[in-house]
C-alpha cells in the first residue's frame, strides 16, 4: 500500500484539518518537475511550504498535550479534594467517573500519538520524494526540522504513566498499592519464562494503552517527579575477539553464558547492576538463570581489571552491615563473572540503549511485561579509540538518537520489542486478555530474540559463521506478515467517536477486568463474561444504578443561575409595567412579578433539594421532570390573561404603554408660546 493511500485511512477525521498537506505537497513537486527543471526558486517554495507545515503540526500537537495535561491535573485535583468528606457511595461514583474521563484522555493521547507518527512519516516521505524527483537534497532540512519540532512520541511517555498512576487509584478507590515496586530490584536470581515480541513503531501507543487497561506502569519512586530520563537503560555487553559467548548463546550450549553490565537512567546513575544469564546453570540442576548484583560505579574499572576482588567486594559488604546469606549470594556472583572475564578474555563489545515501560502490579513478581523503545546498538569495542582506557566510551550519554556519535558506529533497531515474563515455576499462567492481545497483529513473535545476538550480528556479520534465524524476518512488513488467530481489534472508535477496545465501549476498570487471582482458578472465557456481568450488576445495585459526574455539583449551580437569570428577566417586565403601564398593565405586571417570584423560590428550593440528593441519595434522578412544565403553563397563563385583559379593555391613548401622552406634549407646547 502507498503512504498516499495508508494516511488516508488512518486520519482521524475531526483533526483532518491539521495533517501535513502531503497530497497537495507532492503534486506540486511533480507539476514543478514536468513544467520545468527544478531551481533555486522551487528549492526555496519548497522549504517554505514544508516549514509551515512542520510549525502547524507542532503548533496543533502541543496545543493537544496541554489539553491533555490540563485534564489529567483536572482528574488528579478531582481525586485528591473533591474525594474527602463524601459519603462512600459518591466516592466510588467519583472514581469510576474519574476512570471515565481517564479513558477518554487515554485514547486521545493514543491519537495523538498517531498524528505525530504519521505526520513524521509524511514529513520523510516528502523530503525523499523530492530528492527522488530533483537534483537537491532536503535530508539536511528534515534533519533541522526534526530537532526543531521534536515530532517523536517519547513526549507522551510522561502523561502515559500519570494516566497509570490515576487509574490504579481509582482501581483502588483511593488505597496505596500495599506492594512495593522496588521489592525485586535487588533480587539476586530471576527464573522466568520469557517470550518476545516485535511491535511496529506504529502500534506502539496503542499497545501501551491496551497494557493500561490491565496492568499498572511500573514507577519504582513514586516520590520523585516522573522524568522522561527515568525510562532509560543502557547496557554494555562483553566478548571476546572470537565472540564465545555470541556462540555459546546462539546455539544455547550448556552453561552458555551472557555478561552485561547495566544502569538506569543518565551516565550520572552510580549504581551498575553486574548481570550474568546462563543457559542451563549446572548450580541449578540445568535451570536457566539471570543473576545480578550491584557495584559502585566508581569500582568498576578497577572490578574489570581484576585489580578490586570478588573477595574485597564481600569484605565491603560486610562492612555496610549486610547480612551474611546476602554477602555469599552476591559473592558467588562477582567471583563468577570475574572469573568468566579474567578466563575468557571478555572486554565490552557493544551497548544498548532503550527506553522501558514496565507493566506488572508493585510488588507481585509473577506476571511482568516490558515494552522497549527507541533500542539503538552503539559499538564499545576498542579500548583506546572509543572507550578511552575506560570500560564503557565517555561520548555517548542517553540523547536519543545519538547524533553526536559516527553513523557507522551506531545502528537503530526499526521495531520496539515486547517481552512477557511469567514466573512459571509458581504455577502462574498466562491470563485471557494477554493471550487474545498476543494472537492479534498487534504484536509479531521472534521466539528467542536476543538484544545481545541482533547487534553482534549487525555489526560483526562478515566475522561469524552462524546468525540468527530471525535476520530474514527484518524484511517483512510486520504488520501484516501475521494471520491473526483471535478477533482482536485493538483501540479504535465508534461512530460517534466513543473510544471501542476489541469493538465495545471501553472502560478502564470494566473492560478485562480480571486480575491474576482470577485467572489462577483457571475460569473459562465464557464464565469471565458471566461473572464480569454479575459483577457490574451488583455493582449497579449498590449504587443504586447511576453515577455521579464529578462536576455534576457545579451543573446544578449552574441551573440554579439560569433560572434566576430568566426570573430576572420576567421581574424586569413586571416593573416595567407596574411603572409605567395604565390599570390592565399594573395587574398583569403584578401577575408577572408573582411568577418571577415563583421562578426565584422554586429555583432555589429545587437547586438545595437536589444538592441533598447528590450527596446523600445518588440514586435518584438529578434532573426536574415537572416542575419547568408547571411553570411554563403559569407563564403561558399569564400570557393568556394579558390577551383577554386588553381585548376585553383597549387602551385609550397611544402612548407607550397605554399611558396618555397627548396631554402633556400639548401642554408643553403652550407653555413654549
Amino acid at each position: 500500500m502507498k503512504f498516499g493511500q495508508e494516511l488516508q485511512e488512518n486520519i482521524y477525521e475531526p483533526w483532518r484539518l491539521e495533517y501535513i498537506a502531503y497530497d497537495d505537497i507532492k503534486l506540486d513537486i511533480k507539476e514543478r518537475q514536468q513544467d520545468h527543471a527544478w531551481n533555486d526558486s522551487d528549492e526555496k517554495d519548497f522549504e517554505t511550504a514544508l516549514r509551515l507545515e512542520a510549525d502547524k503540526v507542532d503548533f496543533f500537537i502541543n496545543r493537544k498535550q496541554r489539553e491533555i495535561e490540563s485534564r489529567l491535573a483536572y482528574c488528579e485535583r478531582t481525586l485528591t479534594q473533591q474525594s474527602k468528606n463524601i459519603s462512600p457511595a459518591v466516592a466510588r461514583s467519583l472514581y469510576d467517573s474519574t476512570d471515565d474521563a481517564l479513558t477518554e484522555i487515554l485514547m486521545d493521547l493514543n491519537d495523538l500519538s498517531k498524528f505525530t507518527r504519521y505526520n513524521f512519516l509524511a514529513l520523510q516521505k516528502l523530503i525523499k520524494k523530492h530528492d527522488k524527483y530533483t537534483n537537491y537534497n532536503a535530508q539536511p532540512l528534515f534533519v533541522d526540522i526534526i530537532r526543531e519540532k521534536s515530532l517523536d512520541r517519547q513526549r507522551f511517555d510522561v502523561a502515559l504513566v500519570k494516566i497509570s498512576t490515576l487509574h490504579d487509584l481509582c482501581q483502588l478507590h483511593g488505597q496505596a498499592r500495599s506492594g512495593n515496586a522496588a521489592a525485586g530490584l535487588d533480587q539476586n536470581a530471576f527464573e522466568r519464562a520469557t517470550a518476545k515480541y516485535w511491535i511496529h513503531p506504529d502500534n506502539v501507543t496503542e499497545l501501551k494503552a491496551i497494557l493500561l487497561f490491565h496492568l499498572p506502569v511500573l514507577v519504582f519512586n513514586a516520590d520523585k517527579p516522573i522524568e522522561p530520563e527515568d525510562s532509560a537503560i543502557s547496557s554494555v555487553y562483553f566478548d571476546n575477539p572470537d565472540f564465545d559467548l555470541y556462540q555459546g548463546r546462539l546455539q544455547r550450549d550448556e552453561s552458555a553464558e551472557a555478561i552485561r553490565f547495566r544502569w538506569y537512567g543518565p551516565m550520572e546513575s552510580k549504581s551498575i547492576f553486574i548481570e550474568r544469564k546462563t543457559h542451563h546453570a549446572p548450580w541449578l540442576d540445568g535451570a536457566s538463570v539471570k543473576d545480578r548484583f550491584r557495584l559502585d560505579a566508581d569500582k568498576v574499572d578497577a572490578y574489570v581489571a581484576g585489580t578490586y576482588t570478588a573477595d574485597q567486594y564481600a569484605q565491603d559488604l560486610r562492612d555496610k552491615g549486610t547480612p551474611e546469606d546476602v554477602v555469599k549470594a552476591n559473592y558467588f556472583i562477582a567471583s563468577g563473572v570475574q572469573k568468566s572475564i579474567t578466563e575468557k578474555h571478555l572486554e565490552p563489545v557493544m551497548r544498548v540503549f532503550y527506553n522501558r515501560t514496565a507493566f506488572q502490579i508493585p510488588g507481585d513478581q509473577r506476571l511482568r511485561i516490558s515494552l522497549d523503545t527507541d533500542l539503538t546498538f552503539v559499538r564499545e569495542d576498542g579500548m583506546d579509540e572509543r572507550r578511552k582506557g575506560a570500560w564503557r566510551r565517555p561520548d555517548m550519554g542517553i540523547d536519543y538518537p545519538f547524533n553526536n556519535l559516527n553513523p557507522a558506529e551506531v545502528y537503530k533497531f526499526p521495531y520496539a520489542v515486547l517481552e512477557t515474563k511469567l514466573q512459571t515455576h509458581l504455577g502462574q499462567e498466562p491470563p485471557q486478555w494477554l493471550t487474545r492481545l498476543l494472537e492479534s497483529q498487534l504484536v509479531y513473535e521472534v521466539p528467542r530474540f536476543s538484544k545481545f545476538l541482533q547487534g553482534a550480528a549487525f555489526f560483526w556479520n562478515p566475522r561469524l559463521p552462524l546468525l540468527p534465524w530471525w535476520l530474514n524476518q527484518l524484511e517483512l512488513d510486520i504488520r501484516n506478515a501475521k494471520q491473526p488467530t483471535g478477533n482482536f481489534t485493538g483501540l479504535s472508535r465508534s461512530k460517534s467517536l466513543k473510544p471501542l477496545i476489541d469493538g465495545e465501549e471501553a472502560r478502564l476498570n470494566a473492560y478485562f477486568d480480571e486480575d491474576i487471582s482470577a485467572l489462577e482458578e483457571g475460569n473459562s472465557g465464557e464464565e469471565m463474561t458471566e461473572k464480569k456481568k454479575k459483577k457490574k450488576k451488583n455493582k449497579d445495585k449498590e449504587d443504586g444504578g447511576a453515577r455521579i459526574e464529578p462536576k455534576v455539583f457545579f451543573a446544578s449551580e449552574r441551573t440554579f443561575i439560569h433560572w434566576l437569570h430568566f426570573a430576572a428577566i420576567i421581574l424586569t417586565a413586571a416593573l416595567t409595567l407596574l411603572n409605567f403601564g395604565d390599570g390592565v398593565n399594573r395587574i398583569v405586571g403584578g401577575v408577572f412579578f408573582g411568577i418571577s417570584l415563583i421562578f426565584a423560590l422554586y429555583a432555589f428550593g429545587f437547586y438545595r433539594w437536589r444538592a441533598y440528593r447528590i450527596t446523600n441519595m445518588p440514586h435518584l434522578r438529578f434532573d426536574d421532570i415537572y416542575g419547568p412544565v408547571f411553570l411554563c403553563i403559569l407563564l403561558i397563563g399569564a400570557l393568556v390573561l394579558n390577551f383577554a385583559l386588553r381585548f376585553n379593555s383597549p387602551p385609550t391613548s397611544t402612548g407607550y404603554l397605554g399611558t396618555n401622552s397627548t396631554g402633556a406634549t400639548s401642554s408643553s407646547s403652550t407653555d413654549g408660546l
